[in-house]
């Protein structure tokens, strides 16, 4: 049996769990306060009980990806999403649909770390290609999304039940893909093996260094998913402008891969990715404070969109790097989730921020953040990338 599945099938079924998952997150808030007559708290907490159950789902999937068939393992997420998907196209009425969104909150992180995983076992492309072009996937996915999304949910006269068959139909042909493309086979290790390869301590510590700024990356990127869109219209700027920054985001993405893609042929140091998209990404917040008009935002969502494109894939290719092949499934678990977890904490932390002092104090603790996390990650890579053994 192959190794390996090809390429193109992998981003593909990247491409296609990302459209399924932009269905559920732009319109959760919308739907539950409008619809379902909740408060905008609750919305918030349903959003955090979704993504924190992303969280479970990428680290159990990563540990059962090096074990058994991820074909089998993949195939079984697509079933589950097609079934809990299903029940929310009859049925999506209060307490309903936050209970079956938590599952398949699982199913998401699942499905997302077997496609890491997948791409972390292959051999015959450049690790830091194949980690550019799945987030080239996965955001393309979301831009896709999300830009039918509101108009289906219109057309609709605001019922989620036709999105979620629309979703249903999405991972059943899915399915059939999966059947056919994602057979690899299971790494066998020799019976006294069985338990994880011990890595250097090295690779241990710049590990978790970098899982711990992903983490802090994406609880202050959130904002600009949740937070940011009071803060934007309150400057006068409408919904539909606040929207068309999240597609100069996704464009943005697509140019930026090809050309990073460009530059990983003419440059070795994949650390000096993370150092720039760190820097990028606080300096993004530190001009919100000082913008006023609707081209600052522009500007700040461009610079943004240059550290996320250069920071947030090269931590799962590093991690790729730093681990055996045998247990490259448990770490991309792990790294997916840090990111699901500061993706869960994220609109949390900034609304109590903003409750206790006010946006622009919010900015600047991004910022920090951010490069704080850019430092460590760099004092870390420094005392022990000589030391840490490579795969």
């Amino acid at each position: 049996m192959q190794t390996e599945i090809k390429f193109r099938w992998l981003l593909l079924g990247s491409f296609l769990v990302n459209v399924g998952n932009s269905f559920i997150w732009p319109l959760t808030t919308v739907y539950i306060h409008d619809q379902l007559h909740q408060s905008l708290t609750v919305s918030g907490i349903v959003l955090l009980f979704y993504s924190g159950t992303n969280v479970i789902g990428s680290y159990v999937g990563g540990r059962l990806f090096d074990k058994y068939s991820p074909q089998r393992l993949t195939l079984g997420g697509i079933v589950a999403a097609v079934i809990f998907m299903g029940v929310l196209v009859f049925k999506n009425d209060w307490p309903t649909y936050p209970i079956m969104l938590a599952l398949i909150g699982i199913v998401n992180g699942w499905l997302m770390t077997m496609h890491n995983s997948y791409g972390a076992r292959m051999h015959s492309r450049d690790g830091r290609f194949v980690f550019n072009m799945l987030y080239f996937a996965n955001n393309l996915g979301m831009v896709f999304g999300t830009t039918i999304v509101g108009p289906l949910y219109q057309y609709a006269h605001d019922n989620v039940g036709p999105l979620f068959l629309v979703t249903v139909v999405i991972y059943a042909a899915f399915s059939l893909v999966v059947i056919k493309f994602y057979q690899i086979a299971v790494i066998k290790r020799p019976q006294h093996e069985e338990k994880l390869v011990k890595l250097p301590r090295a690779n241990s510590q710049l590990i978790w260094t970098m899982s711990g700024a992903l983490l802090v990356i994406w609880m202050m990127y959130s904002q600009w998913s949740s937070n940011m869109s009071v803060y934007i219209t309150g400057h006068g700027v409408s919904m539909t402008s606040y929207s068309l920054l999240w597609t100069i985001n996704g464009l943005l993405i697509v140019v930026l891969q090809m050309a990073i893609n460009w530059l990983n042929r003419r440059m070795n140091n994949d650390h000096l990715y993370l150092y720039f998209g760190t820097a990028m990404l606080g300096l993004s917040f530190l001009i919100l404070p000082f913008a006023k008009g609707y081209g600052a935002f522009v500007f700040s969502m461009v610079v943004l969109t240059l550290g996320e494109a250069t920071a947030i894939p090269t931590i799962p290719a590093l991690v790729n790097q730093l681990c055996p092949m045998e247990d490259k499934g448990r770490y991309q678990g792990i790294v997916n989730s840090f990111g699901s977890a500061g993706k869960a904490l994220g609109p949390l932390f900034g609304g109590l921020v903003i409750e206790r002092f006010s946006y622009q104090p919010l900015f600047y603790v991004c910022t920090l953040a951010i490069l704080g996390a850019g430092l460590v990650s760099w004092l870390m890579i420094e005392k022990n990338h000589r030391q840490a053994e490579y795969y």
